[in-house]
């Protein structure tokens, strides 16, 4: 299922600065629903300290920063309510918190499918977060942040994993990036499948390929910064990047052919 007249959808070219343009048309949704919004980004912010709060009574605080990259792998698909808020301000239909909490759409379990692929990506991510540890360090298990912390930065074998798992983590999350940059927003917008909108998705990162790096950069900058602040500034964030996400996924998706 490709869409009504079974052919995939055209992507458009964009300009090199089109990632900035997107941003500030996700502040003007926030602007305009801005209840909504933060609403959305405090439930989000909730969730990640309970999660943090869960790693330090576990006294697996080490994890905190693994935990926190993982969000950016799944992150386009917690954002789905973000993209329905903007997709229905774009239609000037009316924004209920409802509409971002419940959201119904035709493509329910091919969103489903979706985060199931992210998760997986999230797992992969964090057993391969494992084996470096393990590879590096021995099974000398997990020690709190405070202790973690020197030995990563202050050790060879630390600053080595730390080499190692930058590029290791960077691969991996630009292949979620590639597969997740508009597929999610775009199965809300088309009736079309899990499979053509992760390769619509992939082929709008190809042929956009450096624009696309600035988004993924603003991106992994934002969210660095929102973590940074003991994820305070996810509040503000995580809202402003999902109602922009909707917005490139309209300027790089055009009509179907």
């Amino acid at each position: 299922m490709t869409g009504a007249a079974g052919v995939e959808p055209v992507v458009r070219r964009i300009r090199p600065d089109q990632p900035w343009r997107w941003l500030e048309a996700g502040w003007a949704d926030m602007r305009t629903v801005p209840a909504i919004s933060l609403t959305y980004g405090i439930a989000f912010l909730l969730a990640s300290l309970s999660l943090v709060a869960v790693l330090l009574f576990a006294n697996l605080s080490a994890l905190v920063p693994v935990m926190a990259a993982g969000f950016l792998l799944v992150g386009p698909m917690l954002a789905v309510g973000l993209y329905e808020a903007s997709r229905r301000l774009e239609a000037g239909l009316p924004v209920q918190l409802s509409d971002v909490a419940f959201v119904s759409s035709r493509n329910i379990s091919q969103l489903a499918f979706v985060g199931a692929m992210l998760a997986g990506a999230m797992l992969i991510w964090l057993q391969v977060a494992g084996w470096l540890f393990a590879v590096f360090f021995g099974a000398i298990g997990i020690p709190p942040l405070s202790d973690f912390a020197p030995m990563l930065l202050l050790t060879q074998r630390g600053l080595a994993m730390l080499v190692i798992g930058s590029v290791v983590g960077g691969a991996i999350a630009f292949a979620v990036f590639a597969i997740s940059a508009i597929s999610v927003p775009l199965l809300l917008a088309r009736d079309i499948d899990a499979v053509t909108a992760v390769t619509t998705s992939i082929r709008a990162v190809r042929l956009n390929f450096w624009p696309m790096l600035l988004w993924a950069w603003i991106v992994a900058l934002l969210t660095a910064f929102g973590i940074a602040t003991w994820f305070l500034g996810l509040a503000v964030i995580f809202p402003l990047l999902g109602h922009a996400t909707w917005h490139a996924q309209r300027a790089l998706v055009g009509d179907d052919a």
